[in-house]
């Protein structure tokens, strides 16, 4: 039975050591991610919001695996309190920059979004489209919209229509193609 006891001890103690390790690597991990992503955000933000100041902060910085995130603002113009007293647009654009930081320190192969413009104004929409463009390299986009700027920036455009009832047709449109006929340059 000593002997029994003795081995679990041992295992409780290896696995105590396993859980204190893992946490110290997930601590480190975290802060260096952390970091580079409130860079990126900070610099995401300044290009698409045209100016102004942005950052990340940990609002328990002594517990950092449990601590919220603090989303800190300051669109050029304007003295932002708290994010509630931003436009519908200016929190989606945060929400965009904040997407945008973290895909350039964790690309992923593809991307799909759905309408994440659609609160813009169109002066947003054309930022958010030629930023979007710069992030193609390491990510394909699948894009849902219905705004002309991020049409103009895609190279391959579908469109569903119904002519007959019930009956869907997919249309397709590439840039290339049309810039071809028409003897202009492409992105």
């Amino acid at each position: 039975m000593k002997t029994q006891v003795d081995d679990v001890e041992k295992s409780k103690k290896e696995i105590e050591n396993l859980i204190t390790n893992l946490t110290k690597q997930m601590k480190e991990v975290f802060v260096d991610s952390f970091a580079e992503i409130n860079k990126n955000f900070t610099l995401t933000f300044k290009e698409l919001f045209g100016g102004g100041e942005a950052h990340l902060e940990l609002s328990d910085p002594e517990n950092i695996l449990t601590s919220g995130i603090d989303i800190i603002v300051h669109p050029p113009g304007k003295i932002v309190v708290h994010l509630e007293a931003l436009s519908g647009g200016e929190k989606a654009l945060v929400a965009i920059a904040l997407y945008f930081a973290i895909m350039k320190v964790r690309p992923a192969p593809f991307c799909v979004m759905d309408e994440i413009e659609a609160a813009l104004d169109e002066v947003n929409v054309d930022r958010f489209a030629a930023y979007l463009r710069n992030l193609t390299e390491s990510t394909q986009f699948i894009l849902i919209t219905h705004r002309r700027g991020t049409m103009e920036e895609a190279d391959v455009l579908y469109g569903v229509t119904m002519q007959d009832e019930g009956i869907s047709k997919l249309l397709e449109l590439r840039a290339s193609e049309v810039a071809a006929k028409l003897g202009m340059k492409t992105n």
